[in-house]
């Protein structure tokens, strides 16, 4: 029977010393048609196994889906793991980070009043071993001891950094064991002292996070962890963006020389990332230290398989350093296809207000709702209200989470954004006050996670509440699919939507250039490529190639500050912005 197990100093596979040699892929930023071809260059680049975290908010919108389908289908994932022949580590959180939306968490648990998160209140425990039971029934026969990838399983994530409730942490580690889950439990920590010791429970090993200074950080890691293998269980080898910054690098040598002194050590380690992926579908977290920072719809990372999944400078590096300590494949070169260039004329639109795609409105008496008040977990929310009769005045508002368009009479009078520390903005006498409100990623890391979104507290016009709105959801699935009229002339800074097609010999890989455009949302085909913002560092979008048709396929724009978009132009190259020195 095979086993995966652990002695005195090292991971045992089928009672021999192994090294885990792993890289991160996250299924859920990668389309499921290109799994396996991303796996196989990880393969091919040295690794023996691939990890991923589970994002439980986008397996369970809400309390009674866990939808494992598609995309989603974890399960699928692992198989193709094994196909390739490589083994796999799963993260299951419940907190991921990941830079992803929530932390991983659902927001119909972050919202519920009271809720005590990352801790051993009912309120957070009860779904969360609910989640994590669905979650094994996917992983449970996929264990190596079962013939399966699965070789190890990760608890909470960076749980030191946030809180010391070890009975926590040991539930967790209840619920894996209850549920039959065989093969060793790790944690992962900063590796700091306090970090390392509020993060970890002492029969499971602790693993550190980390992108230099290898082996300081391997002894700080023994002090805590005096028997076991060594495992470094992140090792950034690169960094993610955020709008209105620049596109995060490290330096090849300098990435593949910790990487030597890693393995040198005699550490095992999982690359964060390998391939980094895109933030689909409005995905992206945010970040808050003392400002407003939202995460890019890429996740490219500076990892060494790009975007699209091509072998970046780093990835050879790094296939250098692990064939000094280990074998690596023969390799297959396979010249990487040119992304074709071109324009696309967008010639049907219609101003967003005009469209049916509002959901079913909710009215208010009480001062604007957030939108976790009304289940809209992500994405828009139109706020209205009646203001005749006040008369010109300073809009003001407690708080905007994220940033609102301000339209008076169907006319833009400006922008509230939190980023900017904007609350508030003149407005001219009129009879109906419209905020487009936009959530631009709830924060995935520290004390924030879970915060409500939407317009917080009191909303004043001139010193007086605004009391009664009406409220009501975009439900954007449905602007892909409604019928357009031919583009007509539209206001500058008007939400608008704008369509065209084009042909295609082929599925392939393409870029789509926003570099022109002001801020908003892309479709193509259907599938929510993410967003984009003048503000940069991006400028290209990601559209995989099992997204793309033989023959005639569609694009969709929501563009929510510009002029209307007349022509989307399709690039040769990803532009994801100045990099840093």
């Amino acid at each position: 029977m095979p086993s995966f197990t652990i002695d005195e100093r090292d991971f045992l596979r089928n009672g021999e010393p192994f090294r885990v040699l792993s890289g991160a892929l996250h299924y859920f930023r990668v389309h499921p048609d290109q799994w396996a071809e991303r796996i196989r260059a990880a393969r091919l680049m040295g690794l023996n196994t691939i990890e991923t975290y589970v994002a439980w908010n986008e397996h369970a919108p809400s309390p009674e889906v866990f939808d494992v389908s598609g995309r989603l289908d974890l399960g699928a994932f692992l198989d193709a793991v094994a196909a390739e022949g490589m083994h796999a580590i799963v993260r299951p959180g419940p907190y991921i980070c990941a830079e992803f939306d929530n932390g991983g968490l659902p927001g119909w648990l972050t919202s519920v009043p009271g809720v005590a998160l990352r801790s051993s209140d009912r309120a957070y425990l009860a779904p969360v071993e609910k989640f994590l039971r669905r979650t094994i029934e996917i992983v449970r026969p996929r264990q190596f001891d079962r013939g399966g990838p699965v070789i190890l399983m990760q608890i909470e994530n960076e749980y030191g950094a946030y809180g010391n409730d070890s009975s926590y942490l040991r539930r967790l580690v209840e619920l894996h064991r209850e549920h039959d889950i065989t093969v060793p439990l790790t944690t992962v920590d900063q590796p700091h002292d306090a970090m390392l010791a509020a993060g970890g429970l002492p029969d499971v090993l602790r693993t550190a996070s980390f992108g230099s200074h290898a082996r300081d950080r391997l002894r700080t890691l023994r002090d805590h962890q005096p028997t076991g293998p060594l495992m470094c269980g992140e090792f950034w080898d690169g960094w993610f963006d955020s709008w209105g910054g620049i596109h995060h690098t490290t330096p090849v040598a300098s990435a593949a020389g910790e990487l030597d002194e890693l393995l040198s050590a005699g550490a095992s380690v999982n690359i964060y990332m390998f391939h980094g992926g895109t933030n689909f579908r409005l995905t992206n977290g945010a970040n808050h230290k003392g400002r407003y920072v939202p995460i890019s719809t890429t996740y490219d990372y500076d990892a060494p398989l790009d975007e699209l999944g091509r072998p970046t400078e780093k990835y050879w590096a790094f296939r250098d350093v692990i064939s000094r300590h280990f074998p690596v494949p023969e390799l297959e070169p396979v010249e990487p296809e040119p992304l074709a260039g071109f324009d696309v004329t967008l010639t049907h639109g219609a101003p967003l207000r005009s469209l049916a795609v509002f959901g079913s409105p909710t009215t208010s008496v009480t001062g604007p709702p957030t939108f976790d008040e009304i289940a809209h977990y992500r994405g828009f929310l139109s706020y209205s209200a009646d203001i005749s009769g006040l008369g010109a005045g300073a809009l003001e508002a407690a708080g905007v989470r994220d940033r609102a368009w301000v339209s008076v009479d169907g006319s833009r009078v400006g922008v509230l954004d939190r980023g900017d520390h904007e609350r508030s903005l003149f407005v001219p006498a009129g009879d109906r006050l419209d905020l487009l409100v936009e959530d631009q990623g709830r924060v995935n890391y520290g004390m924030r996670i879970g915060e409500a979104k939407g317009l917080i507290g009191p909303v004043t016009l001139g010193g007086t509440a605004i009391g009664e709105w009406l409220v009501a959801p975009i439900e954007l699935d449905r602007l892909p699919q409604i019928s357009l009229p031919p583009i007509p002339h539209m206001a500058v800074g008007e939400a608008i939507v704008a369509r065209g097609t084009f042909d295609l010999d082929r599925p392939v890989d393409l870029l789509l250039d926003t570099a022109q455009w002001g801020k908003g949302v892309v479709w193509v085909n259907g599938l929510l490529l993410g967003r984009y913002w003048r503000r940069g560092p991006q400028r290209t979008l990601f559209v995989p190639r099992p997204a793309t048709l033989t023959g005639n396929n569609t694009i969709t724009v929501l563009e929510l500050e510009g002029t209307t978009p007349r022509t989307a132009r399709f690039v040769g190259e990803p532009d994801l912005g100045p990099a840093e020195k």
